[in-house]
C-alpha cells in the first residue's frame, strides 16, 4: 500500500510574504523561518543595509527566493515605493508581517511631541500604511494575512514607556477592528504581542528598566528572536486560518490572559 502523503499545515510554499523591519531581531527571524518553510520574502529596513545584505546574501546561499529594500514606514512616500517594490518583485502580497519599530525609555515629562509623533508614526502609522496597500487586493483574492506587532505592555504599561505603550496599545485595537472586514474575505488580520526580547531594541533601553523587567519575569529570563518567529509561521501558514483578531503573546508569563 503506497503511503498516503499529508499536507503540512505550516508550509507557505507558494506563497509571498512581506516582512517590516526584516533585516534583524525578531523581523530578521521571521524572514528566516518563513524562507525555511517554502515562501518568498521580501523585507524592508531603515538605515540597517549592512545586516540587511548578510541576511539575504546567506538566505540566497541556501536557495532562498529573498529582497530587500530600505524604507520609512512612517513616510507615505517611502511606503508607496515600497508597495510598488514588492509587488514588482513578488507579483502578489500573500502575508504582510508589520514588525518595524523603535524603542527608547524616558518619564513621561521627558517626552516630547517629536518623540511621541516618531514613536506613535513607526509603530501605528507605518502599520497602517503598509496594510493599506495590500488589503484591499487580498480582500479581491479571498485570501491574506496581516500579522501586525504588538507588545505585552500594549496590556500592562510600563514606567518610561507612554509612547511605546500607546502605540502598541492603538495596533491591538486597529487589528481587532480589520480582522472584521478582512476575516468574511478570508483576510486574516492578527497580532502578536511579545514579551522583552533580547534585541538591538530591548538593549536600547535603560540597564534600570531592563533588571525591573528581568525581576518580574516568571520565566527568569528574556526572550529569543527564534521563540517569536513560529508564533508569526502559525499565524501566517493554514494552521491558523481560525485565528481572527488575536493578539497572541508569548512574553514568557509577563502578562497572563
Amino acid at each position: 500500500m503506497s503511503k498516503v502523503e499529508t499536507k503540512n499545515a505550516f508550509s507557505l510554499a507558494g506563497r509571498k510574504a512581506l516582512v517590516t523591519g526584516g533585516s534583524r531581531g525578531i523581523g530578521g527571524a521571521i524572514v528566516d523561518i518563513f524562507c525555511e518553510y517554502g515562501a518568498e520574502v521580501a523585507l524592508c529596513h531603515y538605515n540597517d543595509e549592512q545586516n540587511a545584505r548578510l541576511r539575504v546574501e546567506k538566505l540566497r546561499a541556501q536557495g532562498r527566493v529573498v529582497h530587500s529594500m530600505e524604507c520609512d514606514v512612517s513616510d507615505e512616500a517611502n511606503v508607496d515605493q515600497l508597495a510598488t517594490w514588492a509587488k514588482k518583485e513578488l507579483g502578489q502580497v500573500d502575508i504582510v508581517v508589520n514588525c518595524a519599530g523603535i524603542g527608547g525609555d524616558k518619564p513621561f515629562s521627558s517626552i516630547t511631541v517629536a518623540d511621541w509623533d516618531r514613536m506613535l508614526g513607526v509603530h501605528l502609522k507605518g502599520t497602517f500604511l503598509v496594510t493599506r496597500q495590500f488589503f484591499d487586493a487580498m480582500l479581491g483574492r479571498k485570501y491574506g494575512r496581516i500579522i501586525n506587532f504588538s507588545s505585552q505592555l500594549a496590556y500592562k504599561g510600563a514606567p518610561g514607556l507612554a509612547h511605546y505603550c500607546a502605540a502598541k496599545a492603538g495596533i491591538v485595537g486597529f487589528t481587532r477592528a480589520l480582522s472584521y472586514e478582512g476575516a468574511p474575505h478570508g483576510v486574516m488580520v492578527n497580532a502578536i504581542a511579545p514579551g522583552p526580547v533580547e534585541t538591538d531594541l530591548l538593549m536600547g533601553l535603560s540597564d534600570d528598566w531592563r533588571a525591573m523587567k528581568m525581576a518580574q519575569l516568571p520565566i527568569r529570563r528574556f526572550g529569543k528572536v527564534e521563540e517569536i518567529a513560529p508564533t508569526a509561521l502559525m499565524l501566517a501558514s493554514d494552521a491558523g486560518a481560525f485565528y481572527a483578531g488575536q493578539n497572541l503573546s508569548p512574553n514568557g508569563g509577563d502578562v497572563m490572559l
